[in-house]
């Protein structure tokens, strides 16, 4: 038998729960139920995409509900108490940031435009290229929060320092998400970014499950304790997200149904500078981590976080803005689609890299 240095018995692989292994298969299912709901059922569809808050608010009911019920629980996951210990390890979350608020939005923007606007134009229209690259920018603009713990756990990663990274994440998207998607997508293409509207997005989808989320969490652990809240609670929750999740996503391929069938080759185009932005992100914030000797624990759940997206976020602000039809959306979906398969192939090569990180523990990071 194989075992650790300390002549143990190894541990076994980590591994996903069955839904999380195969979220690009439940992804692919939840594609062809909507388009055949969009087919065969186009009256119903059209009654539940002409559901909003409010006349011409863009905000769909039905799509805003499931987003609370997929959000709130992750939001209650976080802990805004561990911030205060950042200052002891700053080299990790500094980078973090760096890449997230400084490289990434910016970097998705010029990779859209490039593939978008001259690349795919052959097959692509003008009016095509600007949804898919404002798509692709609100997809950056929104770090992940909830897989990166799933990601974090896979590379054996510090579970302290992922939750104080997701939590400035958290903190710094209420004030930078909404103008940074508005300067890039109206320096990246035509379409104009209503602030109104982008404003009233990250107030419901930010804001209210945020705070939801944090009061939920503080009145739980006040009331039965942290270790019941965590080990009892949260897991019970799972399923209610999961389900919002697919059916979200249902209702989304119902939306595009006419464009999907009409446009699948479109589904590939989009995926290609993701794919491209995920991998540069996660290779850049991983050789930053090396270079500032950044402890591994902290440098691969870092990597993951650079890499992935908040797409439950990108979703509902591309809809708000721009309709449950829109290219916007699709090349939103589009990144629920690839990034399971895409984590997975950071996660692998973080973990084969891990001798890279065996620094002199006096002058890495501790």
């Amino acid at each position: 038998m194989k075992e650790t240095t300390q002549g143990n018995p190894a541990i076994p692989p980590k591994r996903l729960n069955l839904f999380e292994r195969y979220l690009t298969l439940w992804v692919g299912v939840c594609m062809l139920v909507g388009i055949l709901l969009g087919k065969l059922m186009p009256a119903s569809v059209d009654a539940l995409r002409g559901m909003e808050f409010g006349s011409g608010s863009q905000i769909n009911v039905p799509i805003a509900v499931l987003i609370w019920l997929m959000i709130i629980p992750m939001m209650m996951k976080v802990d805004f108490t561990s911030i205060r210990n950042v200052g002891r390890r700053p080299r990790g979350l500094m980078v973090t940031v760096f890449v997230n608020w400084i490289v990434k939005p910016f970097s998705m923007a010029l990779i859209g435009w490039v593939f978008f606007r001259w690349v795919f134009s052959a097959w692509i229209t003008p009016a095509e290229a600007d949804q898919y690259i404002a798509g692709v920018i609100i997809l950056a603009a929104a770090p992940c929060t909830a897989m990166v713990f799933v990601w974090s756990y896979l590379t054996d990663g510090d579970p302290a320092y992922t939750l104080v990274q997701v939590s400035v994440n958290d903190l710094i998207m209420l004030f930078l998400f909404a103008p940074i998607v508005r300067f890039l997508v109206s320096g990246a293409s035509s379409l104009e970014v209503p602030f109104r509207v982008l404003l009233y997005s990250v107030i419901v989808f930010i804001v209210v499950p945020l705070a939801a989320g944090t009061l939920l969490r503080r009145w739980f652990i006040r009331r039965h304790g942290k270790i019941w809240f965590e080990d009892t609670l949260l897991p019970r929750f799972a399923p209610v997200s999961i389900t919002a999740l697919l059916t979200t996503l249902v209702l989304i391929f119902a939306f595009q149904a006419d464009n999907i069938t009409g446009k699948f080759i479109h589904v590939v185009l989009i995926a290609v500078p993701i794919l491209i932005q995920v991998y540069f992100n996660s290779s850049l914030t991983y050789g930053l981590m090396r270079l500032f000797r950044v402890r591994h624990a902290v440098a691969a759940p870092g990597a993951l976080i650079g890499a992935s997206n908040f797409f439950e976020l990108a979703v509902a602000t591309a809809i708000a803005l721009f309709g449950p039809g829109s290219g916007a959306a699709l090349a939103t979906v589009v990144g629920v689609l690839v990034e399971v398969p895409v984590m997975l192939s950071v996660c692998a090569a973080c973990n084969r890299t891990r001798h890279w990180f065996e620094f002199d523990h006096a002058e890495s990071e501790a």
